[in-house]
């Protein structure tokens, strides 16, 4: 049995260094992110959340829509448009499989019911994902403190 702590200081990355580094790259950290980490997630997880291909779909509609956007060809920027949309749904189905992933991790491995907001996936995406992995050993704690303090209450 992996301890807690082992999926988050295996990815190691903090959530605000996440969002920072996507504004100092203009987009492109967490791409670079999710193809290192995602094999780490799935074999820690044990549970399969994409393939290198799916991330290099999702560079590709990230790469192209910004070429493409500001173009002033208004045809090449409905296509930039629609490729910035498919790279954020690629995002999304991206982090609702991680989210499952992260909750039968928890359950299964820990015994954490841990509770992930669906809105906050969908709108955070990839920030949410890492947000709940580092707070994974703080989830743990505050439930067997619950955990403890209702075996000492029907102990009682």
């Amino acid at each position: 049995m992996s301890t807690i702590t082992e999926l988050k200081d295996t990815i190691d990355t903090k959530t605000i260094n996440l969002v920072l580094l996507t504004i100092a790259t203009g987009g492109i950290y967490p791409i670079l992110w999710m193809y290192k980490n995602h094999s780490v997630l799935e074999s820690i997880t044990k549970s399969k959340i994409s393939d290198s291909t799916f991330i290099i779909w999702l560079a590709v509609c990230v790469g192209l829509g910004s070429v493409l956007a500001g173009t002033g060809e208004e045809a090449l920027d409905i296509i930039a448009g629609l490729l910035t949309l498919g790279s954020w749904a690629l995002y999304v189905v991206w982090a609702f499989k991680a989210k499952t992933a992260l909750q039968s991790y928890a359950l299964n491995e820990h015994k954490i019911d841990l509770r992930m907001n669906g809105f906050y996936t969908f709108f955070l995406t990839i920030y949410y994902i890492n947000y709940c992995i580092n707070e994974l050993p703080e989830a743990k704690r505050k439930q067997d403190i619950l955990t403890g303090s209702q075996t000492a209450a029907v102990e009682s």
